[in-house]
């Protein structure tokens, strides 16, 4: 399994919210990236996630699921 493996924790349609939940991330020093699957013409197509490494996805997923829920 390659070591740099992204995965994804979540996932908006609104840029904002993927920014709001990065921040988080990195409160939390877990690094993540988003990647923007929105078509650029219609952004009403496609979403956003928000990605972390596989060795940290269970805990960007528990800070998530306090910090947003």
């Amino acid at each position: 399994m390659d070591e740099h493996e992204w995965i994804k924790v979540f996932e908006t349609t609104k840029m904002h919210r993927a920014l709001i939940v990065q921040s988080i991330l990195q409160e939390h020093e877990i690094e993540s990236v988003i990647l923007n699957k929105q078509d650029s013409s219609y952004i009403i197509l496609g979403e956003i996630h928000v990605m972390v490494k596989l060795e940290d996805s269970i805990d960007a997923m528990i800070i998530l699921e306090d910090e947003i829920a």
